[in-house]
């Protein structure tokens, strides 16, 4: 697979963050993290491209049209999620794509820090 950073992603998440769009939760993403339901739902009112915006990772071998383009979410589309973020870094890292770890690392600083001001 040939996986790399969504920059796309990276600046929407970053501005998600600095409008206060986070959950500082401290739970389990998989509670957190949407499955296939809610993705297909909010598929049927967004394009694909507000869809892989909720993702770190992006596959440019997979077709531009399909979710499997987008790898590592971070949020439930509406909020960043802290735990989204530790679970994108801690599996980039696992997987080997240092620079979705690495942003995945900027973000979830960002949101603490915006946290602790909030």
């Amino acid at each position: 697979m040939s996986l790399h950073l969504n920059t796309a992603a990276m600046k929407f998440a970053k501005q998600l963050i600095a409008d206060g769009k986070l959950k500082n939760d401290q739970g389990h993403w998989g509670q957190h993290n949407p499955d296939t339901s809610q993705e297909n739902k909010f598929l049927e009112k967004h394009e694909i491209a507000e869809y892989g915006q909720w993702h770190l990772g992006l596959d440019e071998t997979k077709g531009e049209d399909t979710k499997g383009r987008y790898h590592f979410p971070y949020g439930d589309f509406k909020t960043v999620h802290r735990d989204g973020l530790i679970a994108a870094k801690e599996r980039a890292a696992q997987q080997g794509y240092h620079d979705i770890e690495q942003a995945a690392d900027e973000l979830l600083q960002a949101l603490e820090k915006k946290a602790a001001h909030s």
